[in-house]
Order: structure tokens, then sequence, then C-alpha cells
């Protein structure tokens, strides 16, 4: 769920990628396609194969736009919410809907 600067990108299929996050849960992946969706991308969502059926069902998800890095996106605040707000870090790992950040609030 966290931020990583490298750009990480391949394929799906026969579509060139980029990997946005990779073995994730459907709520987290819901939340995502929806949010980049929002923002004017093409999302792909991937099912990871699973070893049994008692295991949780996890997904990747992905963009077919290959210069698209979700770090330098989320830190430049060039991704919007629903509401039109700007995307922050914590907005984006989902630990706040707050998307005003203050300083003077930090614990």
């Amino acid at each position: 769920m966290n931020l990583v600067g490298k750009h990480q990108f391949g394929a799906i299929g026969d579509t060139r990628v980029t990997f946005i996050e990779k073995k994730i849960e459907k709520q987290r992946a819901d939340f995502l396609q929806k949010l980049l969706e929002h923002n004017g991308f093409e999302v792909i969502v991937q099912e990871e194969k699973r070893k049994s059926e008692e295991e949780p069902q996890l997904y990747t998800i992905a963009v077919t736009d290959m210069v698209f890095n979700p770090t330098i996106w989320v830190y430049e605040r060039k991704l919007r919410t629903f509401d039109g707000h700007k995307v922050t870090p914590d907005y984006w790992n989902q630990k706040t809907e707050d998307t005003a950040p203050q300083y003077w609030r930090s614990k």
C-alpha cells in the first residue's frame, strides 16, 4: 500500500502497463480503480492466482499509461478526489479522507 519511487511496468496479457499495486484486496483494488478512472486513466485489474480456494483472492491493478508514476502524481498533487480536492499520500493510502493536510495538525 506504500508509494514507492520506482516505476514498475510490465504487461498484462498483450497490453503494456504501469503497475500501481500488486497483491491487494478487493476493497483496495476497487478504491484505486475508481480513483484512477475518475482521473482519466484506463485501468486494468487482474486477479492473482491462488494456490488453494481457502486463500483470499488478491488483485493486481495497473494503468495503460506507461509514463504514469503514482508516487510522482500523488506528491505533485496532480490527482483529484471525487469532490475535486487534491489527493494526498494519506488519502491514497486510505488512512484518511481529509484532503487538506496542515502541518500544525500533525501528531
